[in-house]
């Protein structure tokens, strides 16, 4: 005899499970949406401090003058004068396989400003702008 306290007429897969979820699922939930909350805004708080502190353009206003990314030094010279500090950080050489030659490229780094706390340091390569990065000195 079954001493169990359903029917006999009513069979194990027919029991109706409860649809609330148990306890320690919740907690589970809870905890890996906390963590996901925890390094989202850890990675919001390091991209809003490296966005502050320094950022890359393609583009810089001297005067009424712009200066891009690929013009001649010579060229941004004449729009935005002499810089605050010019410096030679030295050479990267080049190769160039379908002629098979090599040639040493001139890398020189200018800095403008400060311009309402901003500096702008402009990198150049054999000659050509390749980087404007604006940077507040503390």
């Amino acid at each position: 005899m079954c001493t169990s306290s359903m029917p006999a007429w009513v069979r194990p897969s027919q029991m109706v499970k409860s649809s609330a979820p148990s306890t320690s699922t919740v907690n589970e939930a809870l905890a890996r949406t906390r963590i996901k909350l925890l390094i989202n805004l850890t990675l919001a708080t390091l991209a809003g401090s490296v966005a502050t502190s320094s950022y890359a353009t393609s583009t810089l206003r001297c005067g009424n003058q712009l200066v891009s990314k690929w013009d001649r030094a010579f060229e941004v010279q004449q729009k935005c004068g002499e810089p605050v500090s010019q410096e030679v950080l030295g050479t990267q050489e080049t190769f160039n396989s379908n002629y098979r030659r090599s040639e040493a490229v001139r890398i020189e780094e200018w800095i403008y400003g400060p311009d309402n706390g901003m500096y702008q340091y402009l990198r150049f390569e054999g000659g050509r702008l390749v980087r404007i990065e604006s940077k507040r000195r503390t």
